[in-house]
């Protein structure tokens, strides 16, 4: 008997880098046992220690793409990262709109991990409009949660869920804020959805190598989705990835 794996699609800038992106995205579905596909939204200059240009296509030549994959192949999931223009914003929306894949993760990549700003203006009111009421969970880090709520950025702990309940109420089934920002011991993360709120704990691993890992943890979250896990398991298993 064959086992049919599950089929996952990018659709989120390039990293030449490697590290970051739809490259650390396809790594991640194959490591987790999937099938990886990419729609490229923008081509980056960039590496581990920042962003020094963007090139962004036209909206309609990604919907173009989006729409090749979806007439050919069963998506299981779809991760979705950087989106350069409202205008992408509105085509991706769109075309997910139509085909209404299974599970929608959205990493609303707005904030580099080096610090560089990836969000043209715009996008975010584009992302509240179109692409939250469509994803699955959306899984922003620190300082991006708190630009999409349009507070100051927290401290502590104690931030992390007031900030997850405040983008849970802009019209999103979940949210996963990341805390990765914030120091001491352990990573924490919080994921509030259906009105329940988990908590996912980790040792913090001192490093300076941490380019990609946004990308990393929530491509693995959609193939943890798409392999049958429930939210709350699929955020576990891909902090534990």
């Amino acid at each position: 008997m064959v086992t049919r794996i599950p089929n996952l699609l990018s659709i989120a800038g390039s990293d030449p880098s490697g590290g970051a992106g739809i490259q650390a995205d396809l790594k991640t579905f194959s490591a987790l046992g999937c099938y990886g596909m990419a729609a490229i939204t923008a081509l980056t200059a960039q590496n581990t220690q920042g962003v020094t240009g963007v090139h962004v296509p036209d909206a309609s030549f990604i919907a173009q793409q989006i729409e090749a994959i979806f007439a050919d192949v069963r998506v299981g999931a779809v991760k979705i990262g950087m989106l350069g223009s409202p205008e992408i914003v509105h085509a991706v929306a769109d075309a997910l709109a139509r085909h209404k894949p299974s599970h929608i993760v959205l990493d609303p990549v707005l904030v580099a991990t080096s610090g560089h700003s990836l969000g043209a203006p715009g996008v975010v009111e584009a992302m509240r409009e179109k692409l939250f009421p469509l994803a699955s969970v959306i899984t922003p880090n620190l300082p991006e949660a708190a630009r999409l709520a349009e507070v100051d950025m927290p401290a502590d702990e104690a931030g992390l869920e007031h900030l997850a309940r405040l983008l849970a109420g802009q019209g999103v089934r979940a949210v996963l804020v990341k805390g990765g920002h914030l120091s001491g011991a352990t990573a924490e993360d919080v994921l509030f959805a259906g009105g329940q709120v988990s908590r996912f704990s980790g040792p913090r691993v001192n490093t300076k190598n941490t380019h990609g890992t946004g990308c990393t943890l929530s491509s693995a979250i959609a193939a943890h989705l798409a392999k049958g896990l429930a939210l709350a398991q699929a955020v576990q298993a891909s902090k534990d990835y």
